[in-house]
């Protein structure tokens, strides 16, 4: 059976990570191509004990989507009731019964969500059991948006704007009140006044620049990053790290560089840059190139793109650099050199790249649909891609804390 879960993380005001909602096939109604809803419903809780909340979510909330099935059978309870947030899809056929499991799980301690909100009599006695409202700013018009804001900021029962999918509907939304932001917001660029680029990320950029060459000068990519300090003790902390398994301590970047031969030199000094780039972003949009880069990475070979690597790697890489810049893409690609491949892929233009990163972002996103017809062009297997995605996952949070997984 195909397992498959994603995530996508929900930010407070300041933009630092309260939950993530895990999602499954739009929902658990039609996570299988049959109609038993009963193994649907069981298998979410299912999948979430095998993928580990842990490893899901770092601790924060995870909000769960539940249909019918799964709130009379109480299968919320398996899990700790303070690690998850029971959300209510929007087509819940509302009866007596889901409405008394809801009771129970709020006598029990949980935490309710209502998705998609309506201001509709049939779902006022869930409001009354609600600790969240989400509403979907792209669905919802801004005069009712505010009205909600108005109605239910003075009580304590916390706003979640969902499908937040720019800077302007993120400070529109915060403004009004609401508490909580889910969407692509994260990995956009934030529209400025000034789209200079300041001169210490120039640095960097210019170091994109020199490992990126077809033909690589080592003398100049250590030049480049002797002259920022940051750069120099991010990848000499790296590259010490035990899980190098280094035969000698590495003392200098010239050093460092001959130990990891050109393949490793574009990598790595590619990841460090980006890496320094974001310095003052929220955490999680860091986490986001990281991600990709390794999850392209790890899907080349079953896109029967092994060749590819490297290249898939970058472009994960730099996915999100016009968020960490505020740029436009098109314009960060003027202060730096990339292949003719890669910058076709980063700028949405169909070819192999670009099919598997939107492999990789479908995962992302729990877009399914959309996962099963890409995967299907470059003749992906759709079961080890779960996998791929948690290995992938896993090793940018141990290159956040210094403690890669993997070796070069």
């Amino acid at each position: 059976m195909e397992r498959f879960i994603a995530r996508q993380p929900i930010f407070n005001a300041e933009r630092i990570i309260f939950g993530y909602e895990l999602l499954t096939r739009s929902g658990l109604d039609n996570f299988f191509s049959g109609t038993n809803l009963d193994s649907a419903a069981a298998s979410a809780v299912d999948n979430v004990l095998l993928f580990g909340l842990d490893r899901l979510t770092h601790g924060h909330r995870a909000f769960l989507n539940c249909t019918r099935e799964f709130l009379v059978r109480d299968y919320p309870s398996i899990l700790s009731k303070h690690r998850i947030v029971v959300e209510l899809l929007e087509t819940i056929r509302l009866d007596a019964e889901v409405i008394e499991a809801c009771r129970r799980l709020k006598r029990a301690g949980y935490l309710i969500a209502l998705d998609d909100f309506r201001d509709i009599p049939e779902w006022q006695p869930l409001v009354a059991l609600a600790d969240f409202i989400k509403v979907d700013v792209l669905a919802t018009p801004a005069e009712e948006q505010l009205r909600l804001a108005r109605e239910f900021s003075p009580t304590e029962i916390r706003l979640i704007a969902e499908k937040v999918e720019s800077y302007e509907e993120f400070e529109r939304a915060l403004d009004w009140g609401y508490d909580f932001f889910q969407g692509y917001f994260f990995s956009r660029p934030q529209i400025l006044t000034h789209h200079d680029i300041p001169a210490y990320k120039l640095n960097y950029l210019r170091v994109l620049q020199s490992v990126n060459q077809s033909a690589i000068d080592m003398q100049e990519v250590a030049g480049s990053i002797k002259a920022e300090t940051s750069l120099s003790y991010r990848l000499l902390r790296y590259l010490n790290s035990p899980a190098f398994f280094l035969a000698v301590e590495v003392h200098s970047i010239p050093h460092a560089l001959s130990l990891l031969g050109e393949r490793g030199v574009r990598k790595w000094v590619s990841l460090v840059a980006v890496a320094c780039m974001g310095d003052d972003k929220p955490q999680e949009l860091m986490t986001l190139p990281l991600l990709r880069a390794r999850f392209c990475e790890l899907l080349a070979p079953a896109a029967g793109l092994a060749d590819s690597s490297n290249d898939l790697f970058l472009l994960g890489l730099l996915s999100a650099v016009d968020a960490i810049l505020d740029m436009k893409m098109a314009d960060v690609l003027k202060e730096v050199t990339v292949s003719g491949d890669i910058r076709d892929a980063l700028l949405g233009r169909s070819n192999s790249l670009r099919e598997v990163f939107d492999v990789a972002v479908a995962y992302e996103r729990g877009l399914w649909d959309r996962l099963e017809s890409a995967a299907a062009r470059r003749g992906i297997e759709l079961d080890p891609i779960p996998g791929m995605f948690l290995q992938a996952l896993e090793w940018a949070k141990g290159v956040q804390t210094g403690q890669p997984s993997v070796v070069l």
